[in-house]
């Protein structure tokens, strides 16, 4: 059998050298703040024939 070589540490570590310097310029949100929005989007998006019919 052969011997299987140890890269597989070696070639991961770019990815995750890139996945841990995290850029703190941009606009942190929480997933929770991100699921909330999507809501209030939805039920807006909902009742805006309410509020204002199409003819």
């Amino acid at each position: 059998m052969a011997k299987e070589k140890g890269e597989g540490f070696s070639s991961s570590a770019g990815l995750m050298r890139y996945f841990d310097s995290e850029d703190s310029k941009g606009i942190k949100l929480g997933p929770k703040v991100v699921v909330g929005a999507a809501i209030v989007f939805t039920i807006l998006i909902l009742c805006l024939p309410v509020f204002w019919p199409m003819s």
